[in-house]
């Protein structure tokens, strides 16, 4: 579970990056974003790591939802909110293994909202 919300947490930011940087030419947000796919990593991933099960899993396959966006602005929201959903599965996970650990993840978390905020938000 930690590795799967690792990699998916990652994958949003780096979407939502990828679009400030290369179609908005937004370098502070980009950065901002970048800075923030930095920080969610762990130091003992290659103990999660051995516990992928990609193959295995019984949600792999894509939703309606998840095949369709209706223009930048929807991958921008699906993105964001993904990584946002994957911080709070790690911030409560690690609520059992290590408590600084947890609140990195909800500080991530915290952060992705405002950046969601000043993306969506126009005026």
């Amino acid at each position: 579970m930690i590795d799967a919300n690792i990699n998916r947490l990652k994958e949003g930011i780096r979407v939502v990056e990828d679009i400030c940087r290369y179609l908005h030419d937004d370098k502070e947000t980009a950065y901002r974003l970048k800075a923030l796919r930095h920080k969610a990593t762990v130091t003992d991933y290659l103990d999660f790591l051995q516990h992928r099960n990609a193959n295995g899993d019984v949600l792999k396959g894509s939703t309606k939802s998840e095949q369709s966006r209706s223009d930048l602005e929807g991958v921008v929201l699906a993105n964001i909110k993904r990584a946002q959903e994957s911080g709070r599965v790690l911030e409560e996970t690690f609520k059992l293994i290590d408590t600084q650990e947890s609140e990195r993840f909800k500080s991530i978390r915290y952060e992705l909202y405002d950046i969601e905020k000043q993306l969506l938000i126009k005026g």
